[in-house]
């Protein structure tokens, strides 16, 4: 249990997945917070970003527009509570694609639910299913959009720094991992950190103050350019613009996924 979430916290999530369940009839075996909490640079304010799988009754996947369905549950912010999750079906296909906020969800430091076992039988797969290659494209894409929607102005959100920041580091864990012995690139922000950028240096100093800022205070307003760090951010994405990914791109077995979803959703060949 993680000591950054209060106890009322905790008691007024558990209220809400309960609710959630009697209201769509669904079983959430996982739940867990994603975003600025989880990756340990929230502020006072932050929302709590909360994520989750679910599975219906097995009678509700036997039916010729399954396909059709609804396989997310989303709903209004309320609160501070940002909540929505999968329907396990989606979820292990995304798997398959070696999705990096599902890989994300099942390594987060800040964990609601884990019940049964379920998503102990998806992070077994990880090993098969993750791709660092989908992984790299997909956050220096998040760095890309990220850096041109909030940081190419005169002034910044220094918030925004954060969710460039965060997506390029990714990248650094994930080419210094060149025989793919740590796996996906973990939440916590403070490990990347720690893992691509000296301690001594002029930028990890800025970055670790704007990081204690935040951490301290309410979300941080909009200013001039940090320079160290916008340097930084500039000659990482020159950098990538021509990378050339020959990472490798695994996959798992549709068999192998088949029998995760009919142990979670308890089908043991008949209705």
């Amino acid at each position: 249990m993680n000591d950054r979430v209060k106890p009322e916290i905790r008691a007024e999530v558990e209220r809400r997945l309960r609710q959630i369940e009697a209201e769509c009839d669904v079983n959430i075996f996982f739940a867990c917070e994603s975003g600025s909490r989880a990756w340990g640079f929230e502020s006072r304010n932050s929302d709590y970003d909360l994520r989750f799988l679910y599975a219906h009754p097995r009678e509700w996947y036997v039916s010729i527009d399954v396909e059709h369905r609804r396989d997310v549950i989303e709903k209004p912010i309320v609160d501070e509570l940002d909540i929505n999750g999968w329907d396990i079906r989606k979820a292990l296909k995304l798997l398959r694609k070696s999705n990096p906020p599902l890989l994300e969800w099942l390594q987060s430091p800040i964990v609601y639910r884990d019940r049964d076992g379920k998503a102990d039988m998806l992070r077994a797969l990880i090993d098969k299913s993750y791709s660092p290659r989908a992984s790299m494209y997909h956050y220096l894409h998040m760095a890309r959009g990220n850096h041109k929607d909030y940081l190419r102005g005169e002034t910044v959100s220094y918030k925004k720094y954060f969710y460039v920041l965060r997506p390029l580091l990714a990248v650094k864990w994930i080419e210094a991992d060149a025989q793919n012995q740590r796996g996906p690139v973990p939440m916590e922000f403070q490990r990347l950190l720690e893992d691509s950028i000296a301690p001594a240096s002029g930028l990890r100093r800025d970055i670790d103050a704007l990081l204690t800022r935040k951490r301290s205070g309410d979300e941080l307003s909009a200013g001039p350019h940090i320079e160290s760090i916008s340097q930084f951010i500039n000659s990482e994405l020159s950098r990538l613009e021509h990378l050339d990914v020959s990472l490798r791109n695994n996959a798992v077995e549709s068999a192998e996924l088949d029998e995760v979803f009919r142990q979670i959703i308890g089908f043991s060949g008949g209705i």
